[in-house]
């Protein structure tokens, strides 16, 4: 395990933890308002975000991998942090349909950790995620890509707001009109859908579906949803995001849960 010595909690945002972190060559976590950056000898191995689908997600319902085999790799792998070794070992993905899932699930999550680029929340030394080690990405690349990001979306429509809020759509809206991937986006705007459950409901990249989604609020077609009724009492604080590493045998329990209904 790298020993850190930086103080990464004086730094002001996230990216600049994470310069400092891979300066350092560290490896670990690092917590974000919107996610986990995993580091590797101080370059960024995995990001995750509540905001964007998983990888699973992305190779299962995109029909690259049968849900029976990423499980099975979950459950054969996950412990020893080698998911995306199984999966290749196994015969069911090819290495490079992996490497390809897997950047761009990870340049997916990174836009949302970074996007407002707040302060680090906790960095975990020694870290590992339970996917295992794919490609390694330079901290400066993920930084880089990330504003590239953030700035084409905002020349398109300047309201972050569409990329994680309920969206709904303005009344006339039709998709008949529309490109073929911007209608689909508009197929599943509910006024209960995320962006993020837009992208896992189509299997699509969370990015490629932002930019159809800010594109269709250019356009008129769709905005946020009014604000849900609160479920809980009026004077119930907010209850705080913990960011960690999923218990893998708990999700197939809950898998197993869910398919025994």
């Amino acid at each position: 395990m790298t020993r850190v010595t930086t103080t990464w909690t004086a730094h002001d945002t996230t990216s600049d933890a994470l310069r400092a972190l891979a300066a350092e060559g560290a490896t670990g976590a690092l917590s974000g308002e919107r996610g986990i950056v995993y580091l590797s000898a101080g370059r960024v191995v995995h990001v995750e975000s509540a905001c964007t689908p998983d990888l699973g997600a992305l190779l299962t319902r995109s029909g690259a991998v049968p849900a029976d085999g990423w499980w099975d790799a979950v459950d054969r792998g996950g412990t020893q942090h080698r998911v995306g070794h199984r999966l290749v070992d196994s015969g069911r993905l090819a290495a490079g349909a992996l490497e390809v899932c897997h950047l761009g699930a990870l340049f997916d999550a990174a836009y949302f950790v970074l996007a407002h680029d707040t302060r680090a929340q906790r960095f975990r030394p020694g870290a590992v995620h339970w996917l295992g080690a794919v490609r390694s990405v330079p901290v400066d690349v993920v930084v880089r890509e990330s504003g590239r990001r953030r700035a084409l979306l905002d020349r398109i429509w300047p309201d972050p707001a569409i990329d994680t809020v309920p969206l709904t759509r303005v009344p006339g809206a039709d998709a008949a009109d529309l490109p073929a991937r911007r209608g689909r986006a508009l197929t599943q705007v509910d006024g209960v859908r995320t962006a993020a459950q837009i992208a896992s409901a189509l299997a699509c990249r969370t990015y490629h579906t932002l930019v159809e989604l800010r594109r269709l609020a250019a356009d008129g077609l769709v905005r946020a949803a009014p604000p849900a009724v609160p479920s809980v009492p009026a004077d119930a604080g907010p209850r705080p995001v913990v960011w960690d590493d999923p218990d893998t045998a708990l999700l197939r329990r809950l898998r197993d849960a869910l398919e025994a209904l």
